[in-house]
Formats: structure tokens, sequence, C-alpha cells
């Protein structure tokens, strides 16, 4: 068992550029989606529309599954800061990627290095004292929504007047002042025990064997994530659609909307942190299937809005609170635990991603209402149907 070497109190500030350095990394993962009508066209290749944020998502959970863990054996900040120098690198690279095979590489390989976040996000659970973890953790991750949501507005905004290149050439100082932000603000952080990258992996299957909770979450959480990459990934082309006829700029608006939902991120912390985060999850997975109930019956923009709002409050709380109960299992192994839930999560995404994909080919806007209702209501179920005892 490694105990992290003493760290300083968190304090507001350090918590602050953590929130935005975490928003700053996970952007890069969705930039692409309202641009995938464009880039399709550019690219004269429709497989873009499928592969692109599909590709990225599973670059993301590659890296929660390598890399993420190596934050319980190297100097965790050097760490975040080589990761983001990285991602800037791969940005360049997608930015002058002439077709899809080099557009897939570059996008598998910023999925990787996005995950600088996850590093951050249980670096905050150390730094904050165990009584205010559940809102410290809330805060860290209103900035991964923050930057999940708005990224899509900035890109949807600068495909629509440069090109979906320059959102991409826009990614590079964005990951470069990422770097620098963490290596200014971040204290030092070094395991007291080596562990070697094999210890690391075979930990990660002994975690997930011994740990019925972690499990229930991480597949819990990858089911609602399933429902909201489903969202993001078709909102660009059911915008375009007649009789909205609403361009990238418009989808990328809808990340203003859902933003309105980050903003509960805290309060759930807070409430997991005296109440338990058991209820709050039930909630988060009721909003995320009356989100797509919303889509499916009031199919006009305002329904949208309306929707989007429900869908994100809910996929939100839903995180923080499993992540309450995700980080308070085992204090020395946060970034195991975290690579075992996010990397499930993630998974779930991109399979959502997918699976929107395809629908939206053969069945339209009325097939994905019934996929993403359908997985949302599958966690809703399974959430009632399990106990869980007092102590969780």
């Amino acid at each position: 068992m490694d105990n992290p070497t003493p760290l300083r109190v968190l304090t507001r500030g350090t918590l602050y550029a953590m929130a935005l350095a975490t928003g700053l990394a996970v952007a890069n993962i969705y930039y692409n989606q309202p641009m995938l009508g464009i880039m399709s066209r550019d690219l004269h290749d429709g497989a873009v529309e499928r592969w692109i944020p599909t590709l990225t998502q599973l670059g993301y959970a590659a890296g929660l599954l390598f890399l993420v863990p190596l934050g319980d054996a190297l100097e965790r900040r050097r760490l975040i800061v080589v990761q983001f120098v990285v991602l800037a690198v791969a940005m360049a690279a997608a930015a002058l990627a002439p077709g899809l095979a080099t557009l897939a590489i570059a996008s598998v390989l910023v999925g990787a290095m996005a995950t600088a976040a996850q590093q951050i996000v249980p670096f905050a659970a150390i730094l904050a004292e165990p009584s205010k973890r559940g809102a410290a953790v809330g805060t860290v991750m209103s900035g991964l929504l923050t930057g999940i949501l708005l990224s899509r507005t900035v890109a949807g905004f600068v495909a629509s007047a440069a090109g979906w290149r320059a959102m991409f050439w826009l990614g590079v100082p964005i990951a470069l002042m990422g770097a620098v932000l963490m290596r200014v603000r971040l204290p030092e952080h070094h395991p007291t025990r080596r562990v070697s990258y094999g210890e690391l992996m075979s930990s990660l299957v002994a975690l997930w064997r011994r740990e019925p909770l972690l499990r229930r979450a991480a597949l819990t959480q990858a089911v609602i994530f399933a429902s909201f990459s489903a969202f993001w990934t078709v909102l660009a082309l059911r915008l375009e659609q007649p009789p909205l006829n609403l361009g990238a700029a418009s989808a990328g608006l809808f990340g203003v909307v859902g933003a309105v939902g980050v903003a509960m991120a805290p309060l759930a912390g807070r409430v997991a942190d005296r109440r338990g985060p058991w209820r709050v999850i039930a909630a988060g997975a009721l909003a995320t299937v009356l989100a797509w109930v919303v889509f499916a019956l009031w199919p006009t923009l305002v329904g949208l809005i309306v929707g989007v709002i429900l869908l994100d409050f809910g996929v939100q709380i839903a995180l923080v609170s499993h992540q309450h109960v995700v980080y308070g299992l085992h204090p020395e192994f946060k970034s195991r635990l975290n690579t075992l839930f996010m990397t499930t999560m993630f998974l779930g995404g991109a399979t959502g991603s997918f699976a929107a994909a395809e629908v939206w080919r053969h069945a339209g806007w009325t097939g994905v209402c019934v996929l993403g209702g359908g997985l949302a209501a599958i966690a809703l179920v399974s959430r009632l149907l399990h106990r869980v005892p007092a102590t969780h």
C-alpha cells in the first residue's frame, strides 16, 4: 500500500485552477462533434461522422486505462504537464490531417492525452480534506463538464467562421496554456514507494474483482454516459434537418444551454457529503430519462433546449455522486480507482456515439430518442433494484 507524500491543504485558487485545466483538457475530445458535417463534406468522406467521435472517445478510454494509473507511480504534476504538451502536438496533427486515416490516428492520440483531466480529478480528492472531498470533486467536475459543453460552442462558431482546421489549431495554444497553469499551481506529489507498471496494471484487475460498489458505479455511469453521448453525437445532424435548418454554430450554442446543469455539480457533491450519494444518483438517472421523453414528444427547438438542460443536469449529478462513492473506497489508490471508473464510463460513451450514428442512419431522430431513453431507463432500473449498505 503506497501512501502519497503529505501535501499542503487545497486552496481555493489551486482548486479553481484545477477546474479550469480539467475543462481545457477534456474539451479537446468534443471539438469535433459540432463540426462533423463540415469535416465530412470537406474530406468527402461520410465515415467521418461515424468514426471520428467514436475513435476520439476510444482514445480517451485507452488513455484512462494505460496512462491514468501512472498517477499512483510517478510524480503527478510532471505527468500532467507532459500530457498537456503532447496533447498540443496531437491537435496540430489533427489540424494538418489530409484525410480520414490521418485524422483518425490524431483523434485517438488527442483522446489519450486529454486524460490529463483525469489525472487532475483524483489529485483534487487527495488534496482536499475528507469532509470536503465531495465538494472539491464537484468543483473540479464543474470545470470538466463546462469544458465538455462549451467546447462545442467554441468549435461550432470557429468552424462556421474559419473552418474545422482552425479549431484544431486553436486547440494547440489552449493545451499549452493548461501545461503552464498546472506547472505553476500544482504542488509536487511523489509516491512513497515506486510501483512497476506491471504491478499497477495487475492491481486494476484485483480492484475490479473485489469492489462490487466500484463495478456498480462504473457500469451505471457508463450506461448514463452512453445516453449523453448519443444525443451530442447526432445533435449537429439533427439541427441541419428541416424545419430547423441550423448549422454548426447553432449546435455549439447548445453547449451554453447545457452549462446550466453544470452549476449543480458542487451542490450535488455537498448533498452527497451530507446525505449519501445514492439518492442523488437515482435522481440523475431519472432526469436523463425525462430528457429523452422531452426530446421525443416535443420535437421543436424549445423542446431541445429544455431537454438538454435536463440531460446535462442528470448526467452531471450522477457523475459527481458516483465519484464520491469511488474515491472513498481506497484513498491510496485514487488514480487506479479513477482509471477503472472512467475507462468504463468512456467505453460506454464511445458505444453510445457509434450506436447513435448507426441508428440515425436507419431510424432517424425517433430511433435515437428510443436508444437514448432506453439506456437511461436501464441505469435507473439498475439503481432502484440494488440495495446499498448504509455506510456508502
